[in-house]
């Protein structure tokens, strides 16, 4: 399977058949944490976590015994950084067949923090249950999907533009259609991209009523989700460096990928 195809077909998993991971499924995704990096070079670290030995749950998700938790430093740009780098895992773990989903809000998350040990400079923004998925869904499962109609994407002209806010870009491509499919919190897609020659810049559209000032932009972390797509279909130099381009009102410029 191939990265696009991975992309296309990775789908959140809530239901679980109960199984433990195997030895071998555990030991992958172990060492597969110890080679995960992001453009902005701040290390993400993944804790491992059994359910039943920290009376771990939430209530949407069904059959799991274990989960992953990512910590990170409290600096600027952590949070694209955690995104980018959550995302390679839940990427790798799908192509070993094994089931995510990332849940920043359907928890106890002082439970979590104590059991994966947050230090005070650190947040724990998202953990995700880890299984072999369910033949069948639960129906709070789908009931949430289908809340957030999350298998439905913004159309391209929404979301991608030629050189200004102005003009949607009349011909994508697969590296777009990459970035189009990344998941989101509660589906709100707030990435948008203006192309600009060989260089593509990312943007966060920022919801109406917008106030900064949480511990965490769950929507930055969105961005990286959606940076870490992008790079991982095409090489790129990445670079923050805001090309001036005069935007729509919420809207914040993240980063910038050139394409040689």
């Amino acid at each position: 399977m191939n990265m696009m195809e991975l992309i296309r077909t990775r789908k959140s998993v809530r239901t679980f058949d109960g199984r433990p991971l195997t030895e071998e499924d555990r030991k992958a995704l172990d060492d597969y944490t110890k080679t995960i990096t992001n453009p902005y070079e701040i290390p993400v670290s993944f804790v491992f976590l059994d359910a039943a030995e920290h009376g771990l749950s939430s209530p949407v998700i069904n059959g799991e015994h274990l989960y992953v938790a990512g910590k990170i430093q409290k600096v600027p740009h952590c949070e694209e950084a955690f995104g980018y780098s959550f995302e390679q895992f839940v990427l790798y773990a799908w192509l070993r067949g094994i089931g995510t989903t990332w849940i920043g809000g359907t928890m106890k998350r002082e439970l979590f923090e104590k059991a994966a040990d947050t230090g005070e400079d650190e947040i724990m923004p998202i953990v995700s249950p880890l299984g072999y998925p369910a033949t069948e869904k639960a129906e709070v499962d789908i009931k949430l999907r289908s809340s957030v109609h999350g298998d439905e994407r913004l159309p391209e002209s929404e979301l991608f533009f030629d050189g200004d806010f102005l003009t949607p870009l009349q011909e994508t491509s697969e590296l777009l259609e990459a970035v189009r499919w990344y998941p989101s919190a509660a589906n709100m897609q707030p990435c948008r991209v203006v192309k600009n020659g060989k260089s593509y810049h990312f943007y966060e559209k920022h919801p109406d009523g917008y106030k900064s000032g949480a511990a965490w932009d769950v929507q930055k972390i969105d961005l990286g989700i959606a940076i870490c797509h992008f790079m991982s279909v095409t090489e790129g130099r990445f670079s923050i460096s805001d090309p001036g381009i005069t935007t729509g009102e919420n809207i914040e410029y993240i980063a910038t990928v050139t394409v040689d």
